[in-house]
Parts: structure tokens; sequence; C-alpha cells
């Protein structure tokens, strides 16, 4: 869908890059991530209101350094660069970017030397968050300096065409007032600050409407948030033209499929349910590669809709759950940084498919799709729920999927659901899950020894799924868990608990 106001974030491959995006949203504007090397054709088909060059790890000066086209500060737009960002700038400009002998890493205080623009409205000294090694120091031709550090003289620039370079981090909590000057840049760009959940779905209402016309849709339905509330979304637009289908691949969850059903056989629009759990451990039988994994279950996910169009005729649409960061961990669209994984929604599919895609949520976060499901009255019991992976229990058994590893897995993973929800954190966490290791440890159970398999607990906090933190558990509550799943799980003697973030580790095992 295009946005009538929208401000790019080019990615240089900053830890940051999402955060910067997000933030431009929750000040009312859509933003969207391309990589830096982004064609400028393809800019200046978007007609952006502003772009803002995100940070990374590279220097300026080393080969292959990631810069942009300079035509882009030609478009007639406002521009700000942050931290590499602004190297970027100050080099295509003709200024000095050199190695600093003392690197700068974390709080600084930084004072303001011109309060126009940019830094209007704030403290004569703020606290920033600063995460560079080169800094700049000879300003590009008609440039000025709006505010320094002790370590960093030229903290700060700009000129007066609109081009802005700032060396520290707004978008990060750490900078307190980051917020006020995003809201700056926004300002600058001239946009209205109209973009919201309200205004997403009245003009993603609109546009499915014209694309669809009197055809029929089908809708691939999980129960999860994404799907559901794409299902929503999709429903107000064309009503019972669309018919969603439930697959129980028998990689669900215990005792799932009973209650996504109970969840949509009275809704507003079709529903179906196919039991293909044989038709899909079938084909995942002696496949251990993660990427294998995944790409079988996309293939025969869309192989049963596009049987299931067949027999109610006339359908030319699937619609998918598909979210932004699905996107992003799919495919190299932030310049520099790699492909993560291929996603079940995006790089999972097939190259040749018999419907065409609908996704109406691919543009957004999953707190943006929870606000679209609140504005369009899913329920609070459907989007309080955990997110969980197309491939299902698949990609949290690490190794060979047979029925029985299966029936261990759904045992472990519903005790320590079950025991979250009890404790009433559950809502605390972002996702929560058990995964079966292809490892067996030994045991001692009364008086025999043991040679059994272990069961990894995953826990962690997030706002969107772009970054996590492992989420702290009372000990008491994992001792409890762990002896609950030991003693009433057969074939488990050993209960491990993940503590890796997100970055490095992935919140999903495969």
């Amino acid at each position: 869908m295009q946005q009538t106001e929208e401000i790019i974030v080019l990615d240089f491959g900053s830890q940051y890059t999402q955060l910067i995006a997000r933030r431009v949203r929750e000040l009312g504007v859509y933003s969207e991530i391309k990589p830096y090397h982004t064609p400028i054709a393809e800019l200046e088909a978007i007609r952006p209101k502003g772009i803002i060059l995100s940070g990374g790890p590279s220097s300026v000066y080393a080969k292959d350094a990631p810069l942009p086209d300079r035509r882009i500060f030609d478009l007639g737009c406002p521009v700000l660069g942050i931290c590499y960002g602004l190297q970027v700038i100050a080099h295509l400009f003709g200024g000095e970017v050199e190695g600093a002998d003392r690197r700068e890493y974390g709080r600084a205080s930084i004072e303001i030397d011109d309060h126009s623009d940019l830094l209007q409205n704030l403290a004569p000294q703020i606290e920033v968050w600063m995460s560079h090694g080169d800094h700049l120091t000879r300003l590009p031709k008609d440039f000025t300096v709006m505010a320094h550090t002790p370590n960093a003289p030229i903290a700060a620039i700009k000129n007066n065409r609109g081009i802005y370079g700032i060396q520290f981090h707004p978008e990060v909590a750490h900078t307190p007032q980051g917020m006020d000057i995003l809201a700056n840049f926004i300002r600058i760009s001239g946009c209205s600050s109209t973009w919201s959940p309200e205004a997403f779905v009245d003009a993603t209402v609109q546009e499915i409407r014209r694309l669809v016309g009197d055809n029929k849709v089908l809708c691939a339905l999980s129960g999860g948030v994404d799907s559901t509330v794409a299902a929503y979304l999709v429903g107000r637009a064309i009503g019972h033209q669309l018919t969603c289908v439930f697959v129980d691949t028998g990689l669900l969850r215990q005792d799932e499929a009973p209650q996504v059903c109970s969840f949509f056989v009275h809704a507003d629009f079709d529903f179906l349910f196919v039991d293909a759990a044989e038709r899909f451990l079938g084909r995942l039988a002696g496949i251990i590669d993660p990427e294998q994994k995944r790409k079988i279950i996309g293939e025969e996910f869309i192989r049963v809709f596009e049987e299931q169009a067949e027999k109610i005729g006339d359908i030319d649409y699937l619609v998918q759950g598909t979210l932004y960061p699905d996107v992003i961990e799919s495919t190299s669209v932030r310049g520099p940084s790699a492909t993560i994984k291929s996603h079940h929604n995006v790089g999972g599919l097939p190259d040749e498919m018999g419907l065409e895609l609908i996704e109406p949520l691919r543009q957004l976060f999953k707190d943006e799709v929870r606000r679209v499901g609140q504005e369009i009255g899913v329920p609070a019991v459907i989007l309080q729920r955990h997110p969980f992976p197309g491939p299902g229990l698949a990609v949290r058994i690490l190794g060979e999927i047979t029925p029985a590893r299966l029936n261990v897995l759904k045992q472990a993973d519903k005790i320590f659901i079950k025991e979250l929800q009890a404790n009433k954190i559950y809502d605390e966490i972002w996702q929560a899950f058990a995964i079966l290791l292809p490892v067996q440890t030994v045991g001692v159970m009364g008086d025999e020894r043991t040679y059994e398999n272990v069961i990894a607990l995953r826990a962690v906090t997030s706002m969107d799924g772009m970054t996590a933190d492992w989420a702290v558990i009372p000990p008491h509550l994992l001792a409890h868990i762990a002896n609950r799943i030991i003693n009433e799980v057969k074939g488990v003697n050993r209960v491990v608990y993940d503590i890796s973030s997100k970055p490095p580790s992935t919140i999903e095992w495969e």
C-alpha cells in the first residue's frame, strides 16, 4: 500500500535501524527501511518526505565502504544522518573523518551550540547515547556545527539545504530527548503525522476492496495474532467473499486445533478445517536441516490451499499474515545485513503458485498489528497470544521430526505455558516455548540409570521481536516447571533454560 507521507530509512548495517523506523512511526509518520544502495529511481518513485541514514559498523574510508547514491541529496527532501550516516554526509560533501584515539561508546553529555531546526526546544546540555570509533574532524563546505562533546568537537552539523548529521543515536531510550529530535526532523520534513492504526485500517480496507473486486479470497489462518488480524481485516473489506482455512499440520501445540476451531466457527467469514497432519509429517520424515524443513512446509501449505481453492472454485487470492520483521529477516533489505533465515510466509514459499498473495500486514511491526487488531475488534484472548512460527513445532524439534518426539515436546511445552499463565507472568513475556534438543543425557530416576532427552526452555521479552532479552523468571518457578516436566513427560530427564539475547542469538532455535 503506497503511503501519502513516508520517511525512508537507508540502512548501513546498524543494530538500531529497525528502531529508527519504529520511532518515526510512533510519531505518526509511516517509515520504511531500504538498503543503502537502493536505486535512485526507486526512491524518486516513493517521493519521500524525508530520508534518514542509519548508523553502521563501517568506516567511510574502508574498502567497499557502504555509500549511497549521492543523488539522494538532490531529491528535494531533508536528510538526517545518524552516527555513520553523519560520517557519510561529511565524506560525500568534502569533510574529513578520522579514527579517534579514544572511541566513544555509551552515555555522553553534549553541549548544544545551535538550538534552531533539528535541535529546537532542547536543553543547553543533554544526555545522549554514543557508539562510534571514527569521528568528524573537518566540516564539509557550507556546513555549521550544532553541538559538541569533549571527545567529539563536531557532534551535530547542518547546512542550508536541509541536510543534518548527528554523531549520537536519538532512536534509543538512552537518549532521553531523542524523540524530540526525531519529531523536529519530522516537522522539518513537512509531515502531518496522521499515520495511525485507524488510518491504516481505513486505507487498507479500501485497497483490498479495489484489488479483489467481486472475486473470492482464501486466507491461511493459524489462530495466531498475525493471521487472525489479517483475516479480520480482509473480512471487514469483503465479508463472506473470504474463506479462512485452518490446516492442522500435526506440528501445532497440544490441543491447539480444537481451540482454534472454537475461535472462528461463528466468525463473519467462511471457515474450513483441514486435517493434513499425516501429509506434512510424511514429507518431513528424515529431514534434519531447518531450512529444508521450512521449504517443505511452505510448499505443502501452498499446495493444500491451492487444492482448497480448486474445490471452492473461482479463487485467485491467498491472504497471509506476513509482518514487516518477517520481510526484513528473510531478505537482505538492510543493505549489508545478511539474511538471518527464510520465513515461512516469505522465503519458504515455492517459486510457482496458482494464487496471488495478499499480505495486508506486510508493512507492520508486531505491536502495530495488535493495535490494528484492537481497532477492528479481534478478541483480546487472541491478541494476547505469544507468537508462534509458521512451521510450528518443526523448528522447535532439533533434528528429525517423529510422532514420538512431537509428543514429548507438546507435553513439555504445555506444562511450561500453563505454569506461566497460572503464575500470571505469561502476559509480561513476548514469547515462551520449549525446544526438544537432539541430545540425550545420563540421569538417575529412582534406583535406575536413564539416558533420555533434554528439553530447553526459552522465554524472552521484546517490543517487536527484532531484538529481545531473556526473561527473568523466578528461580523457584523455573525449578517447579523443570520438576513437573521431568516427572510428567516420559522420556525427559533434564531441563535447561536459555539465557541468550537477540542479538547475537535469534529467538527461535532454528
